[in-house]
């Protein structure tokens, strides 16, 4: 720990002090919208979601590489795709008749094809493993205010439309009859997930998002009764397994993302099964 202290106060190793303050920052939305996505239940649309991502980054880097569009950062990509996953889910879920795991299976597998099909047709070398399992470390400075204007937009919504998320996440049934229009929230639910989940890949990649989206939101549900208890709490908890995850990962030169997502795995088995313990013993 004294090491990554001392690295973090090093003014040549900014890269760093980028990655906590990314992770950070990020763990306000993945709080907000990760209790949003557990209580509806929702974790296999926000993996559909990331997967189509690598459609966007391909994409932005081929615009990049090939068209000479400069100014198309592969994260304009990603919440371009994203937003257009969610949208086509929320579509899909309402109003098709198709089934919707059919449709969330297809948008899964074709994001990560196109994806790669870019990639392949770009020039130069472009690693898909930083995408796929995520760098914090390769986060700049232009990344920290990609970021935090995203947080802006998700906290904002968020807070906005509190009171209409929480009763269709809960009872969308009773949202109507209340006169809300449950499918617009929902929606705008996908629409804040899709863009928490751009959030995240930089930190733990495409394959592993989900698990930073919703871990800390299941962690916090054991301990809390209110949705915005649950909130305070699983941004508490992203920010910590993200700090101590790149102190674990620097000390010891592994992945950082990989670090993170095994770090939130261990506590929540451990919290999982202390809490069914403790509710075994007072049954008795």
């Amino acid at each position: 720990m004294s090491e990554f202290l001392a690295a973090l106060a090093n003014p040549h190793i900014p890269f760093l002090r980028y990655a906590l303050i990314m992770g950070l920052l990020a763990s306000i939305s993945f709080g907000v919208v990760g209790s949003y996505v557990v209580s509806r239940r929702i974790s296999y649309i926000a993996g559909a979601i990331s997967h189509c991502v690598l459609g966007g980054i391909g994409a932005g880097l081929y615009l990049q590489k090939v068209k000479g569009l400069t100014w198309f950062d592969p994260m304009y990509g990603a919440i371009i795709s994203a937003l257009a996953a969610a949208l086509i889910i929320g579509a899909v879920s309402l109003h098709a008749r198709q089934r919707e795991d059919t449709v969330i299976g297809a948008l899964w597998s074709v994001g990560m094809a196109v994806g790669l099909l870019f990639i392949a047709r770009t020039p130069g070398y472009v690693d898909p493993m930083s995408y796929l399992f995520g760098n914090i470390l390769l986060v700049t400075q232009k990344d920290l205010w990609l970021v935090a204007g995203l947080d802006l937009v998700v906290l904002g919504a968020g807070w906005l439309f509190y009171h209409r998320l929480l009763a269709v996440c809960f009872d969308e049934e009773f949202a109507r009859i209340r006169g809300i229009a449950a499918p617009t929230y929902y929606m705008i639910l996908l629409c804040l997930t899709a863009l928490t989940v751009v959030l995240l890949v930089r930190i733990a990649g495409i394959v592993m998002v989900v698990a930073l989206l919703t871990l800390p939101a299941a962690i916090a549900g054991h301990f809390v009764k209110a949705l915005w208890q649950m909130m305070i709490g699983a941004a508490m908890l992203c920010a910590l397994f993200i700090s101590s995850g790149l102190a674990l990962s620097y000390s010891t030169d592994l992945p950082s993302g990989p670090v993170i997502i095994t770090i939130a795995g261990i506590v929540y088995l451990l919290v999982a099964i202390g809490s069914r313990g403790f509710d075994l013993l007072r049954q008795r």
